[in-house]
């Protein structure tokens, strides 16, 4: 990796409007030019097999939930700070994923935007290493599942409205003032909400991801947020409890919790801790899920106006169909 002195400024580029605050710490940015590959496969118990792209490292919106932050460790950095102000960009992305999908795209069924970090962080505009891996994923006719708390999204409309594309937009919280205290530098909800009307309009599959779901502090809030997605032409959604995958998340959590939200703090650990069976940590995946009469309840919260709503439920992906597709190349015998 090389270090970027004078790295760009990602608020410059475009016509400024207020989305949320940028980083309070000095931003450092690193080109990343020895990729080897760019797609990463996972087997998740609930979702299936995934394939993933992931054009950046660490992730400038801060969210202190963020299970990605761990990540950031392998790179010797920490998962606290260091993850939201210590930027990895791997410029050959583009390029590198070209020359994965001449090798695998028979044997992928759908990609998905991304996995560590978002896809559309500040810095995108700036980059555009998503803008352009989505390009090759048209020439390749791959389909694309694409998360992000960005409006930045809607710049690529027209990348997008080529693609067989499925946006969700993660909102956790239907208000700033909910969202704040864990989400320190993503934009609005507000903001999110419209920019998920723009590709709903434009045609564009959009759903919510309530992700994550904290008791005791917005489980109350998923009936108003299914009903706000709706409203902005979502016809997919999902929820997940909040988790922590390793001691350094879970301490950066509680401390930013506590500094945040004093009044609730430990009222929102005891509950999570009853939900892991006295630990803020879960052992193995499958104790991702709760385990209290309380998380059943949001469950049973989520599907009842998940129904009401006419959301379409998500189908578990197990394997890519066989000749499902055509190579980009035709061959000549």
């Amino acid at each position: 990796m090389r270090y970027i002195e004078n790295p760009p400024n990602p608020y410059l580029k475009y016509s400024a409007e207020y989305l949320g605050e940028p980083p309070a710490v000095k931003l450092e940015v690193f080109e990343e030019t020895a990729t080897r590959s760019m797609i990463t496969k996972s087997n998740m118990p609930e979702m299936g097999i995934r394939y993933t792209v992931n054009c950046y490292r660490g992730c400038i919106h801060a969210c202190t939930y963020c299970f990605a932050r761990r990540y950031h460790e392998f790179l010797g950095y920490g998962a606290g700070t260091d993850f939201e102000t210590k930027i990895v960009a791997k410029i050959n992305a583009p390029a590198r994923l070209r020359e994965d999908l001449k090798k695998t795209r028979e044997n992928i069924s759908h990609l998905e935007f991304s996995f560590a970090t978002d896809p559309y962080l500040p810095l995108e505009a700036n980059y555009e290493l998503t803008r352009r891996c989505l390009l090759v994923c048209r020439d390749f006719r791959m389909p694309v599942g694409i998360i992000t708390k960005s409006p930045l999204i809607t710049r690529d409309l027209d990348v997008l409205t080529k693609l067989n594309a499925t946006v969700f937009f993660s909102i956790p919280f239907p208000t700033t003032e909910k969202s704040k205290p864990f989400e320190l530098h993503t934009s609005i909800p507000a903001v999110r909400f419209r920019a998920m009307k723009t590709l709903s309009d434009a045609g564009i599959k959009v759903g919510i991801g309530i992700a994550p779901v904290i008791l005791g502090y917005n489980d109350s809030d998923i009936p108003v947020l299914l009903e706000k997605a709706r409203e902005a032409g979502a016809t997919k959604a999902f929820i997940n409890l909040i988790h922590f995958d390793s001691d350094s998340i879970e301490e950066y959590f509680v401390q930013r919790l506590r500094e945040k939200l004093p009044a609730q703090a430990e009222k929102i650990i005891n509950q999570q801790k009853r939900e892991r069976g006295g630990t803020l940590r879960h052992k193995t995946f499958a104790d991702r899920a709760g385990k209290t009469e309380k998380w059943q309840i949001a469950v049973k919260l989520f599907d009842l106006h998940f129904r009401r709503l006419g959301f379409e439920r998500f189908e578990k992906i197990e394997k890519p169909e066989e000749k499902l597709f055509l190579p980009v190349q035709p061959k000549l015998f």
